[in-house]
């Protein structure tokens, strides 16, 4: 594993700066604590343009005819001298070739769909390494000398993009499930006990209602990692402004919407054989058959905030994670091999220990 395949965002690139404040015409970012935009000269604060609009869904033939996957352009325009770029990668923020300017990619521009709503950062860096190191003091299996010197790095604010699914399904299964039980049973003059199963058939109908179910819509952060630091508050996202990115870094989909939607429709699939198994009570399932229509299909895109950041130890890079809403955090820490080696050791001796007392009772 070398830095390369370990650092991401490590290109001052995906910082966005320009925003130009009221009062003195400075740079202004927005404050994730304040949730205000500040100044960087003045320090001033101010407020972002009132909107109450509630972030709607779309219809799905909507993301399914507009939300491809453009060969990977993008073109961004630059706010202060109005030059255009095309540019080969997912970013959706970068540093003007023609006068210098860090500036946000006009999305209106961009091929697909803008984004819908977004999640604005509730917190800052310095609230994000203290967290990351929190959670590195309780990693059971991380190398001591690691504990005492980890030092979080390149922390990151990057907004990712995920699409969210709303769909009610009508369902008819048919399957057979089976059921455990024990019977008493005497040969050769000794009683002794087995368990057996009894089988039964099942059939029905099962409606299921699906509420922002969320997809992830890019491939630079792994769909597992936004599993791990889930949820994100989706239906209470604010209605997409620039505003909100400045200071941050973003990246747009790279996964087609109907891509994305057919992974959905996977996860929709699991969640209605849940509920359907959760009709009966049963041990084993021998098979189920289920059939799903599917209507009022709508989506919505929206950028979730997520901090990057990484752990450097014995020259090897780890990863972590923060939701920038919630605190939530994943990643990768180094393991120690002595701490892993104790650990079986103690298990196998329990085993052995349980194994002996079984054959002298």
């Amino acid at each position: 594993m070398t830095d390369k395949e370990e650092l991401l965002y490590k290109d001052d690139s995906v910082e966005i700066e320009t925003y130009k404040c009221p009062n003195c015409g400075g740079d202004a970012v927005f404050n994730p604590e304040k949730q205000l935009m500040q100044c960087l000269y003045c320090g001033s604060f101010f407020e972002l343009p009132k909107d109450n609009k509630k972030v709607e869904e779309n219809l799905l033939s909507e993301l399914l005819k507009n939300g491809k996957v453009w060969d990977n352009v993008e073109v961004y325009q630059c706010s202060s001298c109005g030059a255009k770029q095309i540019i080969e990668n997912q970013e959706v923020s970068h540093v003007c070739a023609f006068c210098g300017t860090r500036n946000i990619v006009k999305v209106d521009n961009l091929p697909g769909i803008k984004p819908h709503g977004v999640i604005p950062f509730k917190f800052d860096k310095f609230k994000t390494a203290e967290i990351a190191n929190k959670w590195v003091k309780k990693k059971l299996y991380a190398p001591k000398s690691f504990k005492k010197s980890a030092k979080p790095e390149k922390i990151y604010g990057i907004y990712n993009p995920v699409f969210t699914f709303d769909a009610f399904t009508y369902n008819s299964y048919v399957g057979k499930l089976g059921k455990k039980y024990t019977v008493t049973k005497r040969m050769n003059g000794k009683i002794y006990t087995d368990v057996e199963i009894r089988y039964f058939n099942i059939k029905g109908m099962q409606d299921v209602n699906f509420d922002d179910v969320l997809v992830q819509a890019s491939s630079t952060i792994p769909s597992y990692i936004i599993k791990s630091i889930e949820p994100f508050s989706t239906n209470q996202a604010k209605t997409y402004k620039e505003e909100f990115l400045r200071g941050f870094g973003a990246t747009t989909y790279n996964k087609s919407g109907e891509e994305c939607w057919n992974e959905c429709k996977s996860i929709m699939s699991a969640r209605i054989e849940n509920y359907i198994l959760k009709r009966y009570d049963y041990d084993v399932k021998l098979f189920l058959n289920i059939n799903t229509r599917y209507s009022s299909e709508k989506f919505k895109l929206i950028l979730v905030p997520i901090y990057v950041g990484h752990y450097r130890y014995n020259k090897k890079l780890y990863n972590f994670y923060v939701n920038g809403e919630n605190g939530r955090i994943a990643g990768k820490t180094p393991i120690s091999a002595l701490k892993v080696s104790f650990t079986v050791l103690i298990i196998l001796l329990l085993i052995g220990g349980f194994v002996l007392i079984s054959l002298l009772t």
